[in-house]
């Protein structure tokens, strides 16, 4: 028997222990007074106190009379002094009786070591929660990346994993402060769509029963739904929900994900990027205590002015291409220069956002990006100062796009002839390519104020943090093994 088959049979011969004492190793009830933590900070107050404390036991150590174990819990680790002079006997019994990974409740008193560490004095112990399998012996450091997401529920024990959960609970609940304190009210749309709509991505395909009709995943937080609420007489709306895109997985991108979509009526772009400005410097300082960052080698301060940049005037800059109106061969040889990939026979829209995905990366931020070519932007107002172009803008740091906003759309017939242009591009192979939502256009007929728009997603909170998104995912999806896993 190998090694860690004894220590597997040791945990299976401790649980039958329990059950042949009489003891039901997971008890519905249990006893906690304080977090762990609070104990050790208010270690002056409550010196001597007799207190219950529950937690995952992470290690024993000891011999014979003496042992010590390591009790931790959400807050923190708190480590119990167990003497068999003062251990209950049957409870020293259970403590004989307990591996790591168990869930246990510990009543003692609370004190001070000669060493000067804060513990508690244990008196009785209870199992909670019998662990049957030992924690793997990477449990502090999962090398694998694949395993680490596949086992995750492990990958999360660790406390410093956890913390970036709690800090991005924190991003979000930022985000709707800020939003909540200026009038917004936050709604839920549809996740199933029959027109999958308010971006240019490859939904996800499902069949609703009850209808015996194809659905989609949609693939933004409600954008064409919150414009319809425009419409109705709602002024300031936002979501913050899944989205679901079937496309590439890498760094900064995942197939479902969190997003924020919000719109403002009676408000423009120019109104938009100054509440845009505010909102990331708020809820940066909220959530990482700072406005300052290096992420790719590229160093920006949130705090400091943002510049605005124009997108055919930058491209024309790095790249001495003037993507409107030169002949596509251009584009094409420039990136082919370049080893950048693209479909043959990609129309000038995608090349030129193709152009641009490579001339960002030089930008280190913030900034805004401006003067977007009307072919690349079918949901934003047209500039009457300047045609062919629309009143969008985007948030650029350290060579990303972090944010997507703009004057909304709002004349149908313009909407209409985007959408019959946007269907060409998808009868031409461009899976991408907007979807022609004709209840859309009505409901454009009925009025829509002038509005602003904008979403970001999580990928911000990821990016900032300098970790894939992955890494910043709960549970990341993985590829299921042959034997099922």
């Amino acid at each position: 028997m190998s090694r860690e088959d004894e220590v597997l049979a040791s945990y299976k011969e401790n649980y039958q222990s329990l059950i042949d004492q009489g003891i039901n190793p997971y008890p519905a009830d249990s006893q906690k007074d304080y977090p762990n933590q609070t104990v050790i900070d208010n270690f002056e107050k409550l010196m001597g106190s007799l207190v219950s404390l529950t937690g995952r036991v992470i290690s024993k150590r000891g011999h014979g009379k003496l042992s010590f174990v390591d009790l931790e819990d959400q807050s923190g680790k708190i480590q119990l002094f167990c003497s068999a002079s003062v251990v209950d006997p049957d409870s020293w019994e259970i403590l004989g009786l307990t591996n790591v990974g168990d869930f246990i409740e510990a009543y003692g008193e609370v004190f001070k070591t000669q060493k000067g560490q804060i513990s508690l004095r244990l008196k009785r112990i209870r199992i909670l929660t019998k662990a049957l399998r030992p924690l793997p012996s990477e449990y502090y450091g999962i090398k694998d990346e694949e395993l680490r997401y596949r086992l995750r529920y492990l990958d999360l024990m660790r406390p410093e994993v956890r913390k970036r959960f709690y800090q991005k609970a924190q991003f979000w609940r930022s985000i709707r402060e800020f939003l909540d304190d200026r009038g917004f009210v936050e709604v839920q749309t549809p996740v199933l769509e029959t027109v999958a709509g308010g971006a240019s991505a490859t939904p996800f395909i499902t069949h609703y029963d009850a209808l015996d009709q194809d659905v989609y995943l949609r693939i933004s937080a409600g954008e064409l739904w919150q414009k319809k609420l425009m419409v109705a007489g709602f002024e300031r709306t936002y979501e913050i929900g899944r989205i679901f895109r079937n496309e590439g997985m890498s760094r900064e991108h995942l197939q479902d994900y969190t997003q924020l979509e919000y719109y403002q009526a009676y408000a423009d772009e120019e109104q938009g990027m100054e509440l845009v400005r505010e909102l990331y410097i708020k809820v940066t300082k909220d959530t990482f205590g700072q406005t300052d960052f290096e992420v790719y080698g590229h160093r920006f301060d949130l705090a400091d002015q943002w510049e605005k940049i124009d997108y055919l005037t930058e491209i024309e800059r790095v790249s001495g291409l003037d993507v409107i109106n030169c002949e596509l061969s251009k584009i094409r040889g420039w990136l082919r220069a370049r080893k950048v990939g693209f479909e043959s026979e990609a129309a000038r829209e995608t090349l030129i956002d193709i152009v641009w995905k490579q001339v960002r990366k030089g930008i280190s931020g913030p900034v805004f990006l401006t003067g977007h070519p009307e072919v690349v932007s079918p949901l934003a107002k047209s500039d009457d100062q300047r045609p062919g172009t629309v009143r969008r803008f985007q948030v650029i740091l350290a060579g990303s796009e972090l944010g997507n906003g703009y004057s909304e759309l709002n004349d149908p017939i313009d909407q209409e002839q985007r959408f019959i242009k946007q269907s060409e591009l998808r009868e031409g192979g461009d899976n991408e390519a907007q979807m022609h939502d004709r209840d859309f256009v009505r409901a454009l007929e009925y009025g829509m104020p002038p509005t602003c728009g904008f979403g970001m997603s999580e990928r911000l909170f990821s990016f900032l943090s300098n970790i894939s998104i992955r890494e910043a995912t709960l549970f990341p999806i993985v590829k299921i093994k042959e034997d099922g896993e």
